[in-house]
């Protein structure tokens, strides 16, 4: 009862207690939620949100995505829409400076930066809301109650932030993209401890979920680390976690996410997302977990113990019969999730096509997460040895990009800001 009552006092209701059905265990959390009108807890007014986007060429998708939020059944004088654009070259940024004609409360600010990390910082710079949303530029957000569901939820919870499912099942997606939605949804395709997935309401660790957060939030931790171009928002939301602070999760923020449409693309996104996981566990080392560098092992083991297979043939027995309960594992867990997505036999089309593309999309993410891993290994390696002879340090065109574009900011720095005003400095 204290932990209910002191999440009471945060959100500003001492006499009101958090209900007991949002702290159950998971298997009793409800899973079919109604709808929910606006019925503020504490009697207050309705808080002023703003929603973040940040994109990069992103015009098959942001018009879709935009609409949706600027047509929420939300007072559209108490929430705004800030579209961060890094540098698109397909027109983006004319589909929102249209849209700008039409709706009052839309923004739209450049990142000559360009990686989301920084878009991310440059919109919570800009923002006035009292909370901060992040939805992707290739988004669908079906609810139009999707923010009434965002304020009450922080409302009712009195947590610092809030936690959504992602699934990628978007409307009119290809077989490919069916497939890389079901691959992901499962255990051997997404990280073990992401709660993404889940249909529970219940409060989680902040580290995989959490979207949208109180302004205080960045005002205690600082802002998005723009030294990563892919893991930013688990690097942030691993310190919102260490500062104690709590997330909670609810389906009814449930925001699709467009699915790559190739394997190039599919590969292209993992590699990204080991390159961050590792440069996240290089960052916060607390963070290791075995199940974070399994695809490395896996890639690495694929790699190179062929090379020595002819010193032992129990050691090629042993690859084979890895490399075959692999195989069998994937093709398994690709029969049962194309099976589900059917129904039954009688889509013996639509069945082929899902099973054919699947285990191909699960060695896509396992191979494309380990590339990206050991990729940031041997960069970090290699700059060790350069440094250990005295030669300089060398960094990438982003990296030299990222630390301009930050020191412009700091040099830029207003002297006489608010006190309310958020810290213009990144926090590591």
């Amino acid at each position: 009862m204290n932990t209910r009552n002191n999440l009471a006092r945060r959100a500003g209701c001492v006499n009101t207690p958090v209900p007991g059905s949002l702290l159950t265990p998971l298997a009793e959390a409800p899973r079919d939620l109604p709808p929910v009108a606006w019925k503020p807890v504490c009697g207050g007014a309705l808080p002023y949100i703003s929603g973040i986007v940040p994109v990069r060429n992103e015009a098959s998708h942001i018009q879709r995505t935009l609409t949706q939020l600027l047509t929420q059944e939300y007072d559209s004088g108490r929430y705004e829409v800030i579209v961060v654009d890094g540098q698109s070259t397909d027109g983006t940024w004319d589909i929102v400076a249209a849209l700008q004609e039409k709706y009052a409360n839309l923004r739209l600010l450049p990142n000559p930066q360009r990686w989301s990390s920084a878009a991310r910082n440059v919109a919570i710079r800009a923002a006035q809301g009292d909370i901060l949303v992040v939805i992707d530029g290739h988004c669908e957000v079906d609810d139009a109650a999707y923010l009434i569901h965002l304020a009450h939820a922080f409302e009712r919870s009195g947590a610092d932030c809030v936690g959504r499912p992602q699934p990628l099942d978007v409307s009119g997606a290809t077989v490919f993209q069916r497939s890389v939605a079901l691959a992901r949804s499962s255990r051997l395709g997404h990280h073990p401890d992401s709660w993404i997935y889940s249909d529970v309401e219940q409060y989680v660790p902040p580290e995989s979920v959490a979207v949208a957060y109180r302004r205080e939030v960045f005002a205690r931790i600082g802002l998005f680390d723009e030294s990563f171009d892919a893991c930013e928002d688990v690097e942030l939301n691993h310190r919102v976690a260490r500062a104690g602070m709590t997330c909670f999760f609810t389906p009814r923020l449930q925001v699709r996410y467009v699915p790559r449409d190739s394997l190039s693309g599919l590969f292209r996104q993992m590699v990204r997302y080991g390159r961050g996981r590792y440069r996240l566990l290089r960052k916060h080392s607390d963070t290791f977990r075995l199940s974070c560098l399994l695809p490395a092992v896996f890639l690495s083991g694929l790699a190179i113990v062929p090379l020595f297979a002819w010193v032992s043939r129990w050691l090629l027995a042993a690859y084979l019969s890895a490399l075959g309960l692999y195989s069998l594992t994937v093709l398994c867990f690709s029969l049962v999730l194309a099976f589900r997505a059917v129904g039954d036999f009688r889509s013996l089309r639509d069945f082929g096509r899902l099973v054919g593309w699947l285990p191909l999309v699960f060695t896509t993410l396992h191979v494309g997460a380990g590339a990206g891993i050991l990729r940031e290994m041997a960069a970090e390696s290699w700059s060790k040895i350069k440094t250990a002879f005295g030669y300089p340090r060398t960094r990438s065109a982003e990296t030299v990009q990222v630390l301009a574009w930050r020191a412009s900011l700091e040099s830029a720095r207003a002297p006489s800001l608010p006190l309310q005003d958020l810290p213009r400095s990144l926090a590591g």
